[in-house]
């Protein structure tokens, strides 16, 4: 069983994940609209692995005997500088997401819930992946800077991904 506390903010991170999946539907939105249909495609990937990550929580919530409780999803920004403003965004959004995950993996362990612990614990590896990840997406975007050429080859590239890897 879980404890009140825990309770309360492993439903604040499943609420984030959801968040999160709506941020990059946003991302995606603005890509779309400026028909870098490749990096919106990667958005799209990226927003369902974060739903996914929000149901991973809604599950454990239930099987430790908690309740997951919805809470309302803030819209997104809609409007971003440039494509690189967008990477940035995510990279920044991850490191965010990786404080909220050590935060938890620090609730876990002083109130020595070792279940909790260990459920996180895939949790902490997925963001050590999302983070290298977006922080490689920043430099590639970096290197093509204002070039169209560039910009065409890197959305082709992030245009192959699909759900369930990179």
């Amino acid at each position: 069983m879980l404890s009140e506390k825990a309770l309360k903010a492993l439903n604040r991170q499943m609420n984030a994940e959801a968040a999160s999946a709506y941020l990059y539907m946003g991302m995606a939105a603005w890509l779309d609209a400026r028909n870098l249909r490749g990096c919106a495609a990667w958005m799209k990937v990226q927003a369902q692995e974060e739903f996914l990550h929000a149901m991973k929580f809604y599950d454990y919530i239930n099987e430790r005997g908690g309740k997951a409780v919805l809470a309302a999803v803030e819209a997104p920004p809609a409007e971003w500088n440039s494509p690189q403003a967008v990477f940035e965004g995510v990279r920044d959004h991850e490191r965010k997401v990786t404080q909220g995950i050590n935060e938890l993996v620090d609730l876990a362990a002083s109130e020595r819930d070792h279940a909790t612990n260990a459920f996180l614990q895939w949790f902490v590896s997925e963001q050590v992946e999302e983070e290298a990840g977006a922080e490689d997406l920043v430099h590639k975007i970096g290197m093509v800077g204002q070039h169209p050429h560039g910009l065409y080859m890197l959305d082709r590239e992030l245009g192959k991904r699909k759900a369930g890897g990179d």
